[in-house]
């Protein structure tokens, strides 16, 4: 499954009723959501139950009031579909007395994670090397390697305070070419 990344013109779509758009929000997240729902729950029909619900409600609540953050869309999805399963775990222990036809797992397994981080990290990487030597390696020590502020300090020859304007700059510049890769993304994504 390949990874798809929204915006406003997909859910302006998907709430105007575009066929492919709906065939492809149906496809993509219905098998997100059966991954998902697998680990869960062992009951195939219960799976269906929640993710056709779920799917349900998600069209229901972009056609009445949209979606504020377009770009958050999936996990938009996700969050419907666990209050979904939640209020049927609750119900099913609300009005059945013998064992439940399913059982909530582990809530620290997330399918979707890999998928996400693994296509995440390559642009990361991608935008990193492009950076300035100097704020590539500034971002790595910081945020990937979790360097103490004094080491870095000591590293760059710079004041604690001089360090975060450091930091702000070099965030900045690679949020700017992040921002500016993902569009070009979606603007390729959108011409197939």
């Amino acid at each position: 499954m390949q990874f798809h990344s929204f915006d406003e013109e997909y859910l302006r779509r998907l709430a105007a009723g575009d066929a492919a758009v709906e065939r492809h929000f149906s496809s993509y997240f219905g098998e997100l959501l059966s991954l998902k729902l697998r680990v869960r729950i062992r009951s195939y029909q219960l799976i269906e139950d929640i993710r056709q619900e779920t799917l349900l409600r998600v069209l229901q609540t972009v056609r009445k009031k949209g979606v504020e953050h377009p770009e958050r869309f999936g996990a938009f999805v996700s969050a419907v579909c666990n209050n979904v399963l939640l209020e049927l775990v609750r119900g099913e222990m609300r009005h059945e007395t013998s064992e439940s036809e399913f059982e909530v797992a582990d809530n620290s397994i997330d399918l979707d994670a890999p998928l996400i981080s693994q296509q995440r990290r390559r642009q990361v990487d991608s935008v990193l090397e492009e950076l300035a030597q100097k704020d590539r390696d500034l971002l790595r020590m910081f945020f990937l390697e979790e360097r103490d502020k004094a080491d870095l300090c000591k590293r760059f020859d710079v004041g604690e305070d001089y360090l975060r304007v450091l930091l702000h700059r070099a965030k900045s510049r690679f949020r700017s070419m992040y921002n500016k890769r993902i569009s070009a993304v979606k603007l390729t994504s959108e011409d197939m």
